[in-house]
């Protein structure tokens, strides 16, 4: 676990956001035609956020390199959903280290 890449991921409030978002899908992506249980497809993440594709890729990468999200890839699409043994691992450091 890179704690310092979490921190970097963690410090932009739209990165913190779709933590949330991907932390209830079911109430925040409803819409979605596949399983929820794949994860929520990008192209609505996209959208919620109101920022371009381009920039919503580039928070979902940052996401994924500090371990944050992990993804899964059906046919055209990716999906993304939380990682929480990594979240749940960190939030534990950095509990015990405060």
């Amino acid at each position: 676990m890179d704690t310092d890449a979490i921190h970097k991921a963690l410090a932009n409030p739209v990165r913190r956001q779709i933590l949330q978002w991907l932390k209830d899908p079911h109430r925040h992506f409803a819409e979605q035609e596949y399983p929820l249980d794949f994860g929520v497809c990008c192209k609505l993440i996209d959208q919620r956020t109101g920022l371009s594709q381009s920039t919503v890729s580039a928070h979902l990468a940052t996401l994924q390199r500090a371990g944050l999200v992990t993804t899964r890839r059906v046919g055209q699409f990716v999906f993304f959903q939380r990682n929480e043994e990594v979240i749940k691992t960190f939030l534990d450091q950095l509990n015990d280290g405060l």
